[in-house]
């Protein structure tokens, strides 16, 4: 395919999706949510997410029936949909986040290492809506920065990181300059956020739900070579479909990068386990060696 083709097409799908979220932003807002929650059960079982979904819940759960994989695939769709409109839903994001109350055993010592100006890093994963985390703790007074790893579409971009910033905190892109800004707001004694559960070629082959999985060390590291608090944060979404219950969990010893991020992966699996329909199994989160079955790149 020619660069411009390629370009073309990029500048559409774009639109196109532009063209969506405004659409849905127009309807109330607890129509808006079951809408794209609808519209993203019918694209994933059109594209292939629902099949690569139920193929990573096999992989990890190989005694669940058939049923109950497609269940959960269309659940995941279902959150994916509903919290892409949330994201893109500013306004009322944190309308209703100002009853989301953050709690949990890291939330005093939180508390604490905020008031004495030291580094806080927030990690979570695609389980729930982790944009809730941040627009919870930002409206409580806190400036937590997000991490992103940047689309492959280049339209996508700057909507996309309007959309992390207008919930307060800096949207960090993941690259060079992105990088060097987010070490930079740690230094200084910011608090930033991050997600762990994307792979990552680079990264050490770690257990995740039973599984060799790619994970970036660089919290772990970070939160060492700055003195941050490194907590595992997780915002759950509840059974009205709006809200989101945001529990922080105790924050990790300081060890090692590996033994650090080997309990960070095991904080997301046990919730993930314990609700498999709000944690984005579409992802191809194990290409590593050693799998049962080997997934193929994107």
């Amino acid at each position: 395919m020619t660069q411009s083709r390629i370009v073309w097409l990029d500048w559409t799908v774009d639109r196109t999706v532009r063209a969506l979220l405004w659409s849905a932003r127009r309807l109330p807002y607890g129509a808006r949510l079951s809408l794209m929650g609808a519209i993203m059960r019918g694209l994933g079982a059109a594209n292939g997410y629902r099949a690569r979904a139920e193929e990573n819940l096999e992989l990890i759960f190989p005694d669940m029936p058939a049923a109950r994989r497609r269940e959960i695939a269309r659940a995941v769709l279902d959150n994916f949909g509903r919290t892409a409109i949330e994201n893109y839903s500013p306004r009322e994001q944190l309308a209703r986040a100002a009853r989301w109350q953050p709690h949990g055993p890291g939330f005093a010592a939180c508390e604490e290492a905020r008031a004495a100006g030291r580094p806080i890093l927030f990690v979570s994963g695609h389980f729930g809506n982790h944009q809730a985390i941040r627009a919870a703790l930002n409206l409580r007074g806190y400036a937590v920065g997000g991490l992103w790893r940047p689309f492959n579409n280049p339209y996508s971009n700057a909507h996309y990181a309007a959309s992390i910033e207008a919930v307060g905190g800096t949207a960090f892109s993941r690259d060079r300059r992105g990088l060097a800004a987010f070490v930079k707001n740690l230094r200084d004694g910011g608090q930033g956020a991050l997600l762990i559960d994307q792979y990552f070629s680079d990264g050490a082959d770690l257990d995740f739900m039973g599984q060799p999985a790619r994970t970036a060390l660089s919290a772990a590291e970070m939160a060492l070579k700055y003195d941050a608090l490194l907590v595992p944060v997780y915002g759950e979404r509840l059974a009205n479909g709006l809200d989101f219950d945001i529990h922080l969990e105790a924050p990790l010893p300081h060890t090692d990068p590996e033994t650090m991020t080997q309990a960070l992966n095991d904080s997301l699996a046990a919730r993930v386990r314990a609700c498999p329909e709000q944690w984005l199994w579409v992802h191809r989160r194990w290409k590593s060696a050693g799998g049962q079955r080997r997934q193929q790149a994107d």
